[in-house]
Order: C-alpha cells, then sequence, then structure tokens
C-alpha cells in the first residue's frame, strides 16, 4: 500500500490544450463568410450556364425563352446582392477597423525555385 502512495505522490499531471478546435471566433466567421461568398459565385455561375443552355435549347419557344432569360437576370441580381454584401462589410471593415477577410495565400515553404 504504502508504495502505491508513493508511485501517486511523485506523479505529475499535465494538461495540455487540444491541437483541434476553435481558438479564434473571429477566424471561424472569416472563414465561413468565404466559404459562403466562393459557394455564392460557384452557383452564380452555374446558374448563368444553365439558363445559357436552356435558352439555346428553348427553339424560339417563347415561354422557355423566357424562363432562360428570367434564371440568367436571377443569377445576375444574386451577383449583385453577393457583391453589394461584400462592398458592405469592407466598408463596415475599414471605419471600425475589422478585418473580415484574411485571405492567406499558401505558399510551399521547401520549394526553392
Amino acid at each position: 500500500m504504502s508504495l502505491i502512495k508513493q508511485v501517486l505522490a511523485q506523479s505529475s499531471i499535465t494538461i495540455r490544450e487540444p491541437s483541434a478546435g476553435v481558438k479564434d471566433i473571429g477566424k471561424l466567421l472569416s472563414a465561413g463568410i468565404q466559404v459562403a461568398m466562393i459557394i455564392a459565385a460557384i452557383l452564380t455561375f452555374a446558374f448563368l450556364v444553365w439558363g445559357g443552355i436552356q435558352w439555346i435549347l428553348s427553339g424560339g419557344d417563347k415561354t422557355q425563352t423566357q424562363a432562360a432569360r428570367d434564371r440568367i437576370t436571377m443569377a445576375l441580381v444574386g451577383l449583385g446582392i453577393v457583391a453589394a454584401a461584400w462592398a458592405l462589410m469592407k466598408v463596415i471593415g475599414f471605419f471600425f477597423g475589422i478585418d473580415v477577410f484574411q485571405f492567406s495565400i499558401p505558399s510551399a515553404g521547401g520549394f526553392s525555385g
């Protein structure tokens, strides 16, 4: 019994901070906004292509041509809304000193060329 007490008394417990997880809510928010902007740009491109293909395949039918025109218009309006949101966030960031878009370009550390 005394052997167990000596071992427990001599051992030390260290608690390390986990390597994964959210440490900065600002970086998490910035990453979320960046992902949302990228998804919005991809969806805009997809809707523009879809509308263009729909227009080509309409064959002169007025209703299908109008549907294609509406799809293209909605894609461009959506792109305008995303661009306005981005500009508004840049203006707010300028006045309050907050950099919401913290873009960092990855670099090859071991590359020497």
